[in-house]
């Protein structure tokens, strides 16, 4: 084996160090880490044994010696330089799940279609929903646990974006029964996407692997990252 190789090999080590995700990543870049390292002390040996046994009357060119050491240190800064990496996102995570934390009770805002009973007025329920585009006509309808359609209202024209809702439940127990509701958008004849989004309050925080979850009163488990508003 050739110098040159040995260093083509020490830099794919290294710069394969964290490709992997998810929990073999700490695995893989162990031994990516140790393969670089071994390369090197291969790349060492086999310089000192070159050095060692060249002809004196053609020695090693001092360009191509300087060239071959700083190929070598490059390998070790790209293992090193994936290592802190490494570090940083573990402790990117470990400080997101501890300002997390801080949700614990408040209320947020995440993709669902169930209503939620309005804290100031336990009579009504609100919900929200985004339209992907401006809407000249925005229809609400509402709909009991039993799939029944209970009331139909037009909200009229709205603009791009996420929008909010009161329905007038006439009770604090139609609003906290857990109805769902449908948005319909359309410009002109157009229809237009409307997502719905629900509201519901954050009783836990946990971390799955890389993954911040939140532990919801009435939804369940979702993605930190579905949060779209915290409350």
């Amino acid at each position: 084996m050739s110098i040159s190789s040995i260093l083509n090999k020490a830099t794919q080590a290294a710069s394969s160090t964290g490709t992997t995700s998810g929990s073999s990543s700490t695995s893989a870049s162990g031994l990516s880490a140790t393969s670089a390292a071994s390369t090197q002390n291969q790349f060492l040996t086999m310089l000192v044994a070159q050095m060692q046994n060249q002809d004196p009357m053609n020695p090693m060119d001092n360009s191509q010696l300087t060239s071959q050491l700083a190929a070598i240190q490059t390998v070790s800064g790209i293992s090193d330089l994936n290592t802190s990496i490494q570090g940083l996102g573990t402790q990117f995570n470990q400080m997101s799940a501890l300002q997390s934390v801080n949700l614990v009770g408040h209320s947020v805002t995440v993709p669902g279609n169930v209503l939620s009973q309005n804290a100031s007025n336990t009579s009504n329920a609100d919900g929200s929903y985004s339209l992907a585009s401006a809407a000249t006509a925005v229809q609400m309808q509402v709909y009991d646990t039993a799939g029944t359609l209970v009331k139909t209202t037009n909200l009229g024209p709205q603009s791009a974006g996420m929008h909010t809702f009161t329905w007038a439940a006439g009770s604090s127990s139609a609003a906290s029964a857990g109805y769902t509701f449908k948005i319909t958008a359309a410009n002109g004849t157009t229809p237009v996407t409307a997502t719905p989004y629900t509201q519901d309050k954050v009783v836990a925080v946990t971390n799955s692997g890389n993954t911040l979850q939140l532990q919801l009163q009435n939804l369940g488990t979702v993605n930190y990252s579905a949060v779209q508003n915290i409350n």
